[in-house]
């Protein structure tokens, strides 16, 4: 158990908790360590390879293994990848060709010539009745003896690993910021909050745990542990529920609720009885989730506890039997009546929901009168809301242009994408820019002032975290909307699956899109080659992992856009693989090397939501020719087989531009606001370092700032949010 936390840590925080070991000569060990770390594109800071070099020598290798396993999972080589052409990127096979060789080669096996002169005959081939389709046709081994070795290059990537505190004292660090985390967590994030709950429920807490669904798996620890449960509404008590029943915390899918003990039900009516008894209001909330309400009283058996009486009319609201107006019904009793200032009065009670519904009051409002009156009591309410919806809103509002048309672009908490011409009137501009113009005096005054603040330049154009949700978990990535420079002269995609039950089939694509979003041409297993790319070629199952990449020389490349996807053909879903990840890669052109070369790696992102086609970025060639990404992480419902690439170009070129074409707030944003009175902002380029403590913003933590340093990175960007 202690290496699966160990692993947890360095997986957040780049951090290796404090080595145990006893004292010996380990510089030799240490250094090896750091040589094979090199080969994945890790390295040892200076200080950790002191403490290591002043422990035994068994002690380092017990660490470098652990620490080994884990880093090489983190950017995706725990995996064997092979290709289906053996000398990839080198010979690949124009399309026709290549199948042509397939089928000559099924006429000379004797098991498969009669069925394929069969299908000859009739006119329809199906190329997964060909021996040599779709199946590797040599060994990982027999493919790694046919590739170059990798040239190292300077502009391969290092990620340091940098020395950590006692393993218990890292652990409860992890635990208050994620559970403290003033934005919702990624379903990864909040697995392992679960792991660290379950250990640290009986330790320190954080001061507040502001997001509900972070609250409901505290409260299951909380629950098993026998500490009191943080409860404030009866939606708490459903998500907990959800928790303990392995449901959906985030109450968007259908949870089936298990069998409880007597215990927990006595302690889950007690909660919602003391919610309810507390502020009666409350009951309204029942509406927005009824039959979930309904489903859990049916495990609850309130009746049996005629002590907490009013646990038994959150259930009798849900079934209808007792009447409990919701606050959104009187909200919409006064808007449908045109009375504007009357919603405006009911939702200063909410200043959350009177932010969410500024867009909306602002353009029913039927003069300057009523919209000065809905900015007002925006201004005023702004202290009371949430940093996050603060946050949104100016967003929201920034993108709000005076003319309407432009596309609108939905994503859910799953990452499922859909876009929708925009019919709404504009937002009076004069109104719009008083708003923001609050909000970013709002956002100001909660900022700190860190005194000196040095500024990685590239983490600039990294978007504000709103939501976990709107990232992936893995090594590299960056928040939905954020955009970061590309390098190198080859660009790779690689995408691994293994399939759990049944033959699963996963095609890797590229489409290429000239600058107003047409088409240009694609990548694919029906498209081997195009200007300046090539595919590696088709696999269709997966029973003990399956690897395809595309290759791409940028210089090359005559499009304006470069859209990778990941296209589900056959099998099992994104989120129901054992395994399955996207990634992408960058070379220098003279480096060679294996399809695969972990320290060449930029990026290595899960795959699990629920559409059929994955979306995990975009590369867009600027007007100087050089590439930028812009991170999308979205999913495309599809169709539910034989999803290809020149089937949904249109929804795909739909949904890249109305995320490319939107602004999103970034950390420059948030630092704008930050260079005050009081601050020094410096953007810097990591020399010199500092001798006293500072704020440090940037994509990675530079070695030997100063140990009262507060560094932010992207692994706890949500800091940067205020609450």
């Amino acid at each position: 158990m202690a290496h699966g936390l160990e692993s947890l840590v360095i997986r957040h925080t780049h951090r290796v908790p404090s080595p145990r070991g006893s004292a010996g000569q380990g510089a030799v060990a240490a250094r090896q360590f750091d040589a094979a770390l090199a080969s994945v594109g890790f390295k040892l800071s200076v200080e950790l390879l002191e403490r290591l070099s002043g422990l035994s020598e068994a002690a380092v290798v017990h660490t470098a293994r652990r620490t080994l396993a884990t880093v090489g999972e983190m950017v995706g080589d725990h995996v064997r990848h092979n290709a289906y052409f053996i000398d990839f990127p080198a010979n690949v096979p124009d399309t026709e060709e290549f199948w042509m060789r397939c089928v000559a080669k099924a006429l000379d096996d004797g098991a498969a010539r009669e069925n394929v002169l069969t299908q000859l005959t009739q006119g329809v081939l199906n190329l997964l009745s060909l021996p040599a389709y779709g199946r590797y046709q040599h060994t990982y081994e027999e493919m790694l003896a046919a590739q170059d070795e990798l040239i190292a290059s300077a502009g391969d990537r290092v990620t340091v690993l940098h020395l950590g505190r006692e393993l218990d004292a890292e652990l409860t660090d992890l635990y208050l910021a994620l559970a403290g985390s003033t934005t919702p967590l990624g379903e990864d994030d909040l697995r392992d909050l679960s792991v660290l709950a379950a250990r640290c429920a009986a330790g320190p807490q954080p001061e507040a745990i502001p997001v509900r669904e972070n609250r409901a798996v505290v409260n299951a620890a909380r629950l098993t542990a026998g500490a009191g449960l943080l409860l404030d509404t009866v939606t708490d008590v459903l998500r907990l529920a959800c928790v303990l029943s392995g449901g959906d915390v985030t109450l968007q899918e259908p949870t089936r609720f298990r069998a409880l003990s007597r215990p927990v039900r006595r302690a889950l009516l007690a909660g919602l009885d003391t919610v309810v008894a507390a502020s009666p209001g409350k009951l309204s909330d029942v509406h927005a989730h009824r039959e979930p309400f309904k489903r859990l009283g049916e495990r609850l058996h309130p009746h049996e506890y005629p002590r907490w009486p009013h646990a038994a009319e959150v259930f009798a609201v849900a079934r209808g039997e007792k009447e409990a107006r919701s606050f959104e019904s009187r909200v919409e009793e006064r808007l449908d009546a045109f009375d504007v200032l009357g919603a405006v009065r009911l939702l200063a009670s909410a200043p959350g929901r009177l932010f969410r519904a500024l867009d909306l009051l602002l353009r029913v409002a039927a003069d300057q009168e009523e919209r000065d009156a809905v900015v007002a009591a925006a201004v005023r309410a702004a202290p009371e809301v949430s940093g996050r919806v603060v946050l949104s809103v100016r967003e929201h509002l920034h993108n709000r242009a005076a003319e309407t048309g432009a596309p609108r672009i939905f994503v859910n908490r799953r990452g499922r994408a859909w876009v929708s011409p925009d019919h709404r009137p504009p937002v009076p501009a004069a109104d719009r820019d008083r708003l923001i113009g609050a909000l970013d005096a709002e956002l100001r005054r909660r900022l700190p002032a860190p005194g000196r603040l040095l500024v990685d330049p590239d983490v600039l154009d990294v978007a504000l975290p709103l939501s976990g949700r709107a990232t992936a978990s893995g090594l590299g990535v960056l928040p939905r909307g954020s955009v970061s420079a590309v390098g190198g002269d080859e660009l790779r995609f690689f995408v691994y699956w293994k399939e759990s039950a049944r033959r699963t089939d996963y095609d890797l694509s590229a489409l290429l899109l000239h600058a107003d979003y047409s088409t240009d041409s694609w990548l694919s297993y029906t498209s081997l080659k195009a200007v300046g790319g090539v595919h590696s070629g088709d696999i269709t199952e997966a029973p003990d992992g399956a690897s395809e990449f595309i290759n791409l020389s940028l210089d090359r490349v005559r499009s304006t856009f470069i859209v990778p996807q990941v296209n589900i053909y056959a099998g099992e879903g994104f989120d129901e693989a054992e395994e399955s990840f996207f990634g992408f890669m960058v070379r220098d052109g003279e480096q060679k090397g294996r399809p695969f070369e972990p320290r060449t790696v930029r990026m290595k992102s899960e795959l699990r939501g629920v559409g059929r086609v994955a979306l995990p970025l975009v590369f867009r060639r600027e007007d100087d020719g050089r590439w930028r990404a812009k991170w999308l992480h979205l999913y495309l419902r599809g169709i539910s087989s034989a999803n290809r690439v020149e089937e949904n170009q249109l929804s795909v070129s739909t949904v890249v531009r109305a995320l490319v074409e939107r602004e999103q707030l970034t950390v420059g944003y948030l630092i704008g606001l930050m260079d005050r009175d009081g601050t020094t902002v410096d953007l810097w380029d990591g020399t010199p370092v500092p001798d006293e403590p500072v704020m440090y913003v940037g994509l990675e933590r530079p070695d030997g700032l100063h140990p009262a340093s507060r560094v932010v990175t992207p692994g706890n960007l949500r800091d940067l949010i205020p609450g």
